[in-house]
């Protein structure tokens, strides 16, 4: 079983950056596309972005492309959400995940994730 854990969250101005990292242990993350989601208070779970195993392709809600930029070093085991252009509503716990299966062809199915980090909370003010 893999072990996710993520890092560099914090609180930052509206326009500002924030870099978050997962880190993996227990398992090598080279043969997964992994993802990110998001949680905001009283709402639901939300895909954010995914990368896949060899990071040649990259998937993004709409809300976030153009300032969102997810990347990975299998060496290292851990895959990045680079954020920049912050804004109020990316405030969130942010998690990352591991994909498992296949079931749905989308990243956004959260069936499809096998393990889960415990988050890291970003606060953006405005």
């Amino acid at each position: 079983q893999v072990q996710l854990v993520e890092s560099g969250g914090g609180l930052v101005q509206a326009g500002g950056s924030l870099r978050l990292s997962c880190a993996a242990s227990g398992r090598t993350l080279r043969t997964y596309a992994m993802s990110w989601f998001r949680q905001a208070p009283g709402m639901e779970r939300e895909f954010v972005a995914g990368i896949t195993w060899n990071g040649a392709m990259t998937y993004y809600r709409d809300s976030v492309k153009g300032r969102f930029t997810i990347s990975r070093d299998n060496a290292k085991n851990t895959v990045f959400l680079q954020m920049n252009s912050l804004k109020p509503d990316d405030t969130a716990v942010y998690y990352c995940a591991v994909r498992t299966s296949y079931s749905s062809s989308s990243y956004y199915s959260q069936i499809d994730y096998g393990s889960w980090g415990q988050g890291t909370q970003v606060t953006v003010s405005s």
